[in-house]
């Protein structure tokens, strides 16, 4: 099994990468349109997130780098979005998780912050108090909207993670990081 996770080129893992984030950006939008849900602050900023690890994704496989730094680059980047997105998630299920009497009191809207205040500002107040973030709309097999997505950006994180172990797997087998593949 190592051997062939070696072999597979940094564009099919970010080919993967990428349509994982499609599928992920595609229920999203599904459930704003077509469910009816409106999305919260915090829902916004992981759509953000997985947004990010798109756009990494994409520059990964249309560069498809040769070497073993560009993989590692792209690898750590890849990671650094999903795990963005793994703290926005976590963040959210913790604000469902309150008493309601816990519950930050609600701000106001992020169109209405994002016009009248800088962006530091904005993600501050969206990620110390948005109590209505705190509203659960929808549940499936008991998990709510954030649970889900925390499972997908944790399942989203496992593929930059395939590609650094694969790098890892190409060193220990006696190459270089910066290394190009041989050719078999």
């Amino acid at each position: 099994m190592w051997d062939e996770l070696r072999e597979v080129s940094v564009r099919r893992w970010a080919l993967l990468g990428l349509a994982f984030c499609v599928l992920m950006i595609m229920v999203a939008l599904g459930l704003e349109h077509l469910a009816d849900l409106e999305p919260c602050p915090l829902c916004i900023f992981q759509r953000v997130a997985v947004l990010a690890a798109a756009l990494v994704f994409a520059i990964a496989a249309i560069h498809n780098p040769e070497g073993r730094g560009g993989a590692f680059v792209y690898g750590l980047l890849g990671l650094l979005a999903a795990a963005g997105g793994i703290g926005l998630a976590w963040r959210h299920l913790w604000l469902q998780s309150l008493p309601a009497d816990k519950v930050p009191s609600c701000g106001p809207g992020l169109d209405y912050m994002m016009d009248m205040l800088p962006l530091q500002q904005v993600i501050s107040q969206v990620l110390t108090a948005s109590g209505e973030c705190a509203d659960i709309s929808l549940r499936f097999l008991g998990l709510s909207l954030p649970g889900w997505t925390l499972i997908g950006f944790v399942l989203l994180a496992l593929i930059p993670l395939g590609m650094l172990l694969s790098l890892i797997r190409a060193r220990r087998s006696g190459y270089r990081w910066m290394d190009v593949p041989p050719a078999d």
